[in-house]
């Protein structure tokens, strides 16, 4: 029977028959009902998600098809039922695989998720478990204009991790209260210094009183103490303000700007990356990203949004949930955002990982030997509400730091280092890690 078909229009294919530079992968974890038939329904997405809807339509011809229909190339089940399923299985678990021709979006990142998120994420317990890039689909994108390498460059610090610090309180503060908390952590050491997600263009603080204020301090700092900070103002806002915010804090003299991607969209991170004007690193904070990758039957997974999608859209640095604090993430999707971010990906640049989430000093160790020197690490509370003070909080973690890095155990370095006995004795009941 398949002899008669034209089956180059079917919504189905062997891998083999793929060419892996037309066609974008999708991998989804899929939980239906025992009686639903995922491998009859499975091409019916394809199509939906391509060329076709729920009827036939006459316009959808086999010619089309042939060039624009998705195909699903595996349907697995977990476990594997051969013969008979058990009686008492009310629900079937499937690994199935979508190819998407790229012609269908090109190096649109809302177009490309239109297709392979889309209607799919209404039509059940579906989850996007992974995306394979192909090379001249990444081609079409600029990536990270600085990268890990670049902002070392800028800061002057070629080997240890780099430490970030969120002004704490999160919002309701004047510009001259988060200026006065910007100068005790640049004096401790810290390398940026980054608004809260929750701050950007207030009434009360503005992007522009924030950047004017903040960055003479920073020049205060670096000619007292010859250490650089770069300063990430959040831009986030509504379109066109976000790229007017941008572009006026640029001109004002910040080295760096941060915003919410997950809530402005990849897109706007994209377009802040690649905008020639705003030549200066970009951080992209993790806001919003929850309700995407939380639950385990439904959404886009962690290190597709966090890791490579955002990599894609440009961002030098992107904040993730570490385990080790107030994250509840598993350990094994922490690394993986990470890999995602710094492990090689055709011609882009790696992306500086930042663990943020409740981290204090007696995490570094785990840290550092978890991912190693190359990230940012993100603490707001361990620095501004160190019993010392926000400079001796700063302090604290670049003793931490050095001493991880010389292989030093913290309770010994702690000998030598007041701010960071007092750091390991404040948090061991909150985060009793100081063994390790």
């Amino acid at each position: 029977m398949l002899g008669s078909i034209d089956v180059k229009s079917l919504p189905i294919a062997m891998m083999e028959d793929i060419d892996p530079e037309n066609y974008m992968l999708a991998t989804y974890l899929v939980n239906f009902p025992a009686g639903l038939p995922v491998a009859k329904l499975a091409p019916v997405l394809a199509i939906e998600q391509s060329t076709g809807t729920w009827v036939p339509v006459p316009g959808e011809t086999p010619e089309m098809r042939q060039k624009h229909v998705a195909k699903v190339v595996a349907t697995y089940e977990v476990p594997d039922y051969e013969h008979v399923v058990p009686g008492d299985v009310n629900f079937r678990t499937y690994i199935v695989q979508i190819a998407y021709p790229i012609v269908n979006f090109g190096t649109q990142i809302s177009m490309m998720l239109s297709t392979v998120v889309g209607n799919i994420s209404l039509a059940g317990e579906i989850k996007l478990l992974d995306l394979y890039l192909p090379k001249n689909y990444v081609a079409g994108f600029q990536g990270p204009k600085f990268g890990i390498e670049g902002i070392r460059k800028l800061l002057g610090v070629p080997k240890r991790p780099i430490l970030n610090n969120m002004i704490k309180p999160c919002t309701g503060y004047t510009a001259e209260v988060g200026a006065g908390l910007f100068r005790e952590a640049a004096m401790g050491g810290v390398d940026i210094i980054k608004d809260d997600e929750l701050i950007a263009d207030a009434s009360f603080n503005s992007v522009e009183e924030r950047v004017k204020l903040y960055m003479q301090v920073e020049k205060e700092v670096y000619e007292e103490t010859g250490e650089k900070t770069i300063y990430l103002v959040n831009v986030t806002d509504d379109i066109p303000k976000v790229f007017e915010n941008a572009k006026r804090a640029v001109a004002l003299g910040c080295n760096g700007i941060m915003v919410n991607f997950v809530a402005t969209g990849l897109p706007v991170l994209r377009a802040l990356a690649e905008d020639p004007e705003i030549n200066v690193p970009i951080l992209g904070h993790m806001d919003v990203a929850g309700a995407l990758h939380m639950s385990p039957h439904f959404g886009i997974s962690s290190h597709i949004m966090l890791g490579k999608l955002a990599r894609l859209a440009g961002a030098d640095i992107i904040v993730h949930p570490a385990p080790y604090g107030k994250a509840t993430v598993l350990p094994e999707k922490f690394t993986k955002v990470a890999q995602n971010l710094v492990f090689p990906l055709y011609g882009l640049k790696p992306t500086f990982p930042m663990p943020s989430g409740g981290i204090t000093q007696p995490n570094i160790p785990e840290l550092i030997k978890d991912l190693g020197p190359n990230i940012v690490i993100g603490s707001g509370g361990g620095i501004h509400a160190h019993p010392q003070g926000p400079t001796a909080g700063a302090r604290a973690f670049r003793q931490a730091i050095d001493a991880t890095m010389a292989g030093i155990p913290l309770k010994e370095a702690a000998k030598e280092h007041e701010e960071l006995a007092v750091s390991l004795t404040a948090w061991k009941g909150t985060f009793d890690m100081i063994g390790k």
